[in-house]
């Protein structure tokens, strides 16, 4: 199961996962990694988890987190369930390649007022994402694949790409602060 410990301004404890079913304790600072508001802060909870890439382990994996997230949250986080399942579904496939030497690196930062930001990074050679295609686009509309990063879009208030594509950033405000303004990039 995953652990954490609350967190204020500046430090916090992460827990990082390095094999299945064992979870270290690791040392961090508090450095919001997709913040709406610089300066704001409120208390948080960050989990830091390493995943292997195997498809399989997206589901398990996505189930405890969202059990978590949901201690954080008023109401559903379908939204933040598909999202992060797309993100790590092409971490594990895009990116990795499904490659056994390679990892997935997610961190999950949830505040006291609801909010949820998600990291997830993987080893991969990156990509242009100005060269992903428009699922909405007629011609593409057949297509049995290419909505990952437009589902994430719609989903969660802000998405960011980053190191030609190998980090996402994902936040979803609390349902308070969520509104017209969503999916900001």
């Amino acid at each position: 199961m995953l652990k954490a410990v609350r967190a204020h301004e500046k430090k916090t404890t992460m827990f990082r996962h390095v094999a299945p079913g064992r979870i270290t304790k690791v040392s961090g600072k508090n450095a919001s990694p997709c913040a709406r508001q610089p300066g704001r802060s409120a208390p948080f909870v960050q989990l830091s988890n390493t995943l292997p890439s195997e498809p399989e382990v997206i589901s398990p994996f996505v189930d405890e987190l969202m059990q978590f997230i949901a201690r954080f949250r008023d109401g559903e986080s379908v939204d933040i369930e598909l999202a992060l399942r797309e993100a790590l579904a092409n971490a594990i496939v895009h990116g990795n390649r499904k490659s056994p030497y390679k990892s997935v690196y997610v961190t999950c930062r949830c505040t006291t007022v609801g909010e949820v930001s998600i990291t997830v990074q993987d080893e991969g050679q990156g990509f242009e994402i100005e060269a992903v295609s428009d699922p909405t686009d007629p011609e593409h509309r057949p297509c049995p694949s290419g909505r990952g990063i437009y589902l994430m879009k719609s989903l969660m208030d802000e998405v960011h790409f980053e190191s030609q594509g190998t980090i996402v950033r994902m936040l979803k405000l609390s349902s308070v602060e969520s509104g017209p303004e969503r999916g900001t990039r």
